[in-house]
């Protein structure tokens, strides 16, 4: 099967069955997303949910959160990964929203990739998910799910996984995307045990007709 045959097979199924596909985690503004995303590394949406509510309260702008000390911060989420290091993420970032963007989360890579604490990944979120732009963020769950179902192969780095979604997914369709891998991957596709038999896109699935002795699969 070339590779354009699949990814055209998995999107045709995805919008046709997953026609809603957001982000689960909880945010009333861009300054909060922005918040949770940078604590969402390497961490649960889950545990984020269950942690942000006093943030968000206490803290309901940049300016106010920059005012804010580390360690003030630290006691919001201390039961998150690396809690010191976010915790300084945070100060940081909210001053340099209040310095340099007037308080609002800017819409373009260069300028969310200068905020502490934001890389390409959280960039990408924020671009699709608060602006709805064209952007793909790849996490490990969008990072493994692509590959093992073939629509990348032998991508070795996230940006490499990117560019090759981004190459073969429609514009219109890549925040979506984005959500209907990590959901997938989340989910179904999942680290240990993907649940192969509840998958719909397992005929397409290389990693499925592998587990299977299926040869049949070499793609162009």
């Amino acid at each position: 099967m070339k590779k354009k045959e699949r990814f055209e097979h998995v999107i045709n199924w995805f919008e046709t069955n997953v026609p809603v596909a957001v982000t689960e985690l909880h945010y009333d503004n861009h300054f909060h997303l922005l918040i949770a995303v940078i604590l969402s590394a390497q961490c649960t949406d889950k545990r984020i949910n269950m942690i942000t509510p006093p943030l968000f309260e206490s803290y309901p702008t940049p300016e106010v959160m920059a005012e804010a000390s580390v360690e003030e911060i630290y006691e919001y989420i201390k039961s998150v990964s690396y809690p010191n290091n976010k915790a300084r993420s945070l100060v940081g970032m909210a001053k340099k929203l209040v310095s340099d963007f007037g308080g609002k989360v800017p819409d373009s890579m260069d300028k969310l990739e200068s905020i502490p604490g934001v890389g390409r990944k959280t960039a990408n979120v924020i671009l699709s998910v608060a602006f709805n732009k064209p952007a793909m963020a790849v996490d490990t769950h969008v990072f493994r799910v692509s590959n093992r179902i073939g629509l990348t192969t032998n991508s070795k780095t996230p940006l490499e996984t990117e560019r090759e979604l981004v190459k073969y997914i429609p514009s219109r369709l890549l925040s979506i995307a984005h959500h209907w891998l990590i959901l997938h991957g989340r989910y179904i596709c999942t680290a240990r045990s993907p649940k192969c038999e509840e998958c719909g896109i397992k005929q397409w699935c290389q990693y499925y007709f592998k587990i299977n002795g299926v040869k049949s699969v070499k793609q162009d």
